[in-house]
């Protein structure tokens, strides 16, 4: 993640303890105030935990390729108390309950007290559409840290995405019983071409609603976000969609609204951040500088800082590498897969900056950056260690020369970006 917010704008939030390593004594008294590492490479992995498949949507991006029918072989009661002993033990700084749709599975609020009977700090990820009055008071009372609610657009762009009628008006009333009981919550949108036209619609019904997070989500190809890679941003597309996010970011600052924005699934946006803050304000970008190099970028998230267990038991880097588990919490710990390098990706994500190839090898941000998203090159080139096609930033902002590409060639590391990503419009 990429704190908008923090770094543009020096709005503190509940999460840049793990982020950047620092926070004030004021946000470290707060209640849930997440607690400071001493570096990103020794941060418990953030672990998402896909308690079911089923969902009541089928968004035509889910990773996890999911829809309205029970699957066979999810974890049971169980199997889910044992992992979160583990998960309790291994000290990891956060559980986030997803999907598929998580309110679908009859034994979640039994899980999540679970979870916060251990200690653990729970959040959730869902559509939203099935937050009652009583569900939102009931995650209140239970006292889930954080609620992320889905969207895709406003009103009908959001239910073509999400695949039914009335979607978006369900997640609002969801939302708005959250604001209703004292619930934190916020919005999680993913940047496609049917939603980026409307980015400032977006950011004035964030006002007009009082939304104080959202997260923007860069689109990854996995699951059925396969289907739908001709409707992601170009590279030029990409940047403007960030002007917009950065400038409408300000904007709430300057009038004094408490807002956490961030952007999600690529760094480069905190490089874009750098750049744009070097032009008019040198020491705080260099202040920004220091704090992206601590956070390492991709070098410390999917493998390290951040986990996936998905609705099998299966253990993954990341939620949308589902197509590679380290192994299974049936058969081993949590605790002991995550940290046996043994297994050839787990070794590599853990050590990538000497296993980095093409032009993130030579690129002058790395140290900031780390490549960015691993399982993006992954699904792209079929090398987890390729550079992330999603990179937009010229070989000028990244230091590339005409001789390093030649020395690139000779390694045979050139990674052609593809063609419907560096179109212009």
């Amino acid at each position: 993640m990429i704190g908008i917010s923090k770094l543009y704008c020096g709005h503190e939030n509940p999460g840049d303890a793990i982020r950047y390593g620092h926070q004030s004594e004021h946000m470290a008294a707060r209640p849930m105030a997440h607690a400071t590492p001493k570096t990103a490479a020794e941060r418990r992995p953030v672990t998402a935990w896909n308690v079911t498949r089923s969902c009541n949507l089928k968004c035509i991006h889910c990773y996890s390729d999911s829809e309205g029918k029970k699957y066979a072989g999810e974890l049971t009661n169980e199997e889910g108390k044992a992992l979160i002993d583990d998960l309790a033990e291994f000290k990891i700084p956060a559980l986030l309950f997803s999907g598929g749709e998580p309110l679908v599975r009859p034994d979640l609020f039994e899980l999540v007290r679970y979870a916060k009977g251990k200690g653990i700090r729970t959040t959730l990820s869902t559509n939203g559409t099935l937050i009652t009055k009583d569900i939102a008071r009931e995650l209140h009372e239970i006292g889930m840290a954080y609620v992320g609610i889905s969207l895709d657009g406003i009103g009908e762009i959001n239910d073509y995405f999400r695949g039914k009628e009335k979607a978006f008006e369900q997640a609002m009333t969801g939302f708005r019983n959250c604001v209703e009981t004292g619930q934190r919550v916020g919005l999680r949108l993913t940047l496609t071409r049917h939603n980026y036209e409307n980015l400032n619609q977006i950011f004035d019904f964030i006002e007009a609603e009082n939304i104080q997070r959202a997260c923007f989500y860069h689109l990854v190809y996995s699951g059925r976000g396969r289907d739908i890679q001709g409707n992601d941003l170009t590279h030029q597309e990409t940047r403007h969609a960030m002007d917009i996010i950065l400038d409408r970011t300000e904007d709430f600052h300057k009038r004094g609204m408490d807002k956490d924005i961030l952007t999600v699934d690529n760094h480069v946006d905190g490089i874009y951040l750098y750049m744009k803050l070097l032009q008019n304000d040198p020491q705080k970008a260099a202040e920004v500088l220091k704090q992206l190099e601590w956070n390492g970028g991709g070098t410390y998230s999917s493998g390290v800082g951040f986990g996936d267990i998905d609705f099998l038991g299966n253990v993954h880097a990341d939620q949308f590498w589902m197509h590679y588990s380290f192994g299974n919490v049936r058969e081993r710990k949590f605790s002991v897969i995550w940290l046996d390098t043994s297994d050839k990706l787990m070794a590599g994500l853990k050590s990538r900056p000497s296993r980095i190839k093409g032009k993130c090898s030579l690129c002058k941000w790395f140290k900031a950056c780390g490549g960015s998203l691993r399982v993006r090159a992954d699904l792209v080139y079929g090398d987890p260690f390729a550079p992330d096609p999603g990179c937009y930033l010229t070989d000028e902002e990244i230091g590339l020369t005409p001789e390093d590409w030649k020395t690139l060639e000779e390694k045979g590391e050139l990674f052609p970006v593809p063609e419907a990503l560096t179109a212009v419009s």
